[in-house]
């Protein structure tokens, strides 16, 4: 379902919760998932245990090489983990992912993901122009989840 300054995306994995939490909460893994193709690899590989962890990771766009900052501001072991997006060395610009897990049983896990720009500011929402995805694309990091974990 997508409205004017998020979208939200879900699918049901053939994977217990653990085995899904151990990848979204391992930086080291996220390229895995991401679908954007700008992820290129985790600069630190600290597992994401609380709100306030920073997790920074190297990417590529169309201008380059650069880095960013993942800043956690929710994290519920094995039901939430959410992040805000900087680049590195300054302050979240209101871009948040957010992943949400519910255990269906002991195979399968019902996986909700928010990209949610709804935080940027003027600024930044005319030099970025948001959404930098579609909503298809966050399909697809679900599908990429799931080959990860299934």
């Amino acid at each position: 379902m997508a409205d004017t300054q998020k979208y939200t995306v879900s699918r049901t994995i053939n994977a217990p919760v653990d085995k899904v939490w151990d990848v979204l909460s391992n930086p080291e893994r996220h390229k895995e998932f991401d679908s954007s193709g700008r992820v290129r690899a985790d600069e630190k590989s600290n597992r994401i245990q609380a709100t306030g962890d920073v997790f920074t990771m190297n990417m590529e766009g169309p201008n380059g090489a650069y880095k960013t900052d993942n800043h956690v501001v929710g994290f519920n072991e094995h039901k939430l983990i959410a992040w805000a997006t900087a680049p590195t060395g300054q302050e979240p610009q209101g871009w948040q992912w957010v992943w949400e897990l519910n255990s269906v049983d002991a195979g399968s896990t019902d996986v909700s993901l928010t990209y949610d720009w709804s935080g940027v500011e003027e600024e930044a929402m005319k030099k970025f122009n948001p959404p930098l995805l579609e909503e298809k694309e966050l399909e697809d990091s679900l599908a990429n989840l799931a080959a990860a974990v299934e």
